[in-house]
């Protein structure tokens, strides 16, 4: 069973909570799990419990303490607005500060990779190139990647796309990263749409979840 931690940002001294679980297997390293709109849910519980078990310390900060402490939220119409409204007023310097918390928490005790989902998955590819001593990034369906495609990259980073997804068109990502990073893999699921690795009825693509999943896994180990 994972705990609740406390991390400080060096953003402004906040006192943020993190999911955290420790590795089931020997450890490899820490993972910095970010989350999507909906806040702490089950479905990110869950993937820290799913890197736990690969073998990886994991931490999933809060984005949204400040905002509302304990967020979580379903994903219906008033679970987006509510998520899009704390996205949209969390500064970005903000967020990577958090970022760089969770990393000072794990770091001492290894490589710290990062993965991030919808919201957190924008969050992954600009932590890539913000927040220093990351050692892999892998970002999925995040909506800021495309316009922030330019930026330079600390570290290894691979991106992930649903190429049925109504808000990001796969294609125009895969051109714009690649027109600045012809090195940085961009994989396009066939069939999948947005928050296919999320494990919620509507949006869960089995395969591409798996594939990615063992990708992103492969990026971590050797970085």
């Amino acid at each position: 069973m994972g705990d609740t931690i406390t991390l400080t940002s060096g953003h402004d001294g906040f006192a943020l909570s993190a999911y955290h679980e420790a590795p089931f297997t020997p450890r490899k390293g820490g993972v910095i799990v970010l989350q999507e709109i909906f806040g702490i849910d089950k479905y990110v519980r869950a993937d820290v419990e799913r890197w736990a078990k690969a073998g990886y310390e994991a931490i999933a900060p809060a984005m949204f303490d400040r905002r509302q402490r304990g967020f979580s939220v379903a994903h219906d119409q008033g679970g987006i607005a509510a998520g899009i409204a704390h996205a949209r007023a969390t500064p970005l310097e903000q967020a990577m500060a958090d970022i760089a918390a969770a990393r000072d928490f794990l770091a001492p005790r290894g490589k710290v990779c990062v993965v991030g989902y919808c919201y957190g998955g924008s969050l992954a590819w600009l932590a890539a190139s913000k927040v220093e001593g990351l050692a892999a990034a892998s970002s999925y369906y995040g909506s800021m990647v495309q316009a922030n495609a330019h930026i330079p990259l600390r570290c290894p980073t691979i991106v992930h796309l649903g190429h049925t997804d109504p808000g990001i068109p796969a294609d125009e990502v895969e051109k714009a990263v690649k027109a600045h990073h012809p090195e940085v893999p961009v994989y396009i699921y066939e069939g999948a749409g947005h928050g296919f690795n999320n494990e919620s009825p509507e949006r869960y693509h089995e395969e591409a979840a798996d594939l990615a999943r063992a990708r992103t896994r492969e990026l971590f180990e050797s970085a």
